[in-house]
């Protein structure tokens, strides 16, 4: 399971040029799962999502997390996260879920962090998205489980 995260001042997702999650500072974050993630994935990557400590304190130290701050979450499946391009030049996604599965998976990563924190919108699977936001930093990490 891979996560992209960026620190944000603020993000969307629109489908069909409608708005269908949007949020203030927080986190965008993009999912991506590969072939032989579990819900077992998802438990380990919700609490580091939760807890990894991106935005700054008083003394200008990423120490604090999103719950901390009470930022929000923004969280967009992305499929493409599990490309690999290490050969040739089109990307292969030989390495991603099934998107039956990933579907169910993505699912179920959206009511575990939402049992575990409120503020969060999220993005609609398989459909085309467009994500505007604004990367507050910048500050992007790659989270892996």
């Amino acid at each position: 399971m891979i996560c992209l995260i960026q620190r944000v001042s603020h993000g969307k997702v629109t489908v069909q040029e409608k708005t269908i999650g949007s949020i203030k500072r927080g986190l965008v974050v993009f999912v991506g799962f590969q072939a032989n993630d579990t819900k077992k994935n998802i438990t380990k990557m919700i609490h580091k999502l939760l807890h990894y400590r991106v935005f700054t304190d008083k003394q200008d130290k990423m120490n604090l997390n999103v719950q901390q701050v009470q930022g929000e979450l923004l969280l967009i499946p992305q499929f493409t996260l599990a490309a690999n391009t290490k050969k040739g030049l089109r990307p292969s996604f030989s390495s991603a879920l099934a998107p039956k599965i990933a579907t169910d998976l993505f699912n179920h990563f959206i009511n575990e962090v939402q049992q575990q924190y409120a503020h969060i919108q999220t993005g609609q699977f398989g459909a085309d998205m467009q994500i505007t936001l604004t990367n507050d930093g910048p500050a992007t990490f790659w989270l892996e489980e």
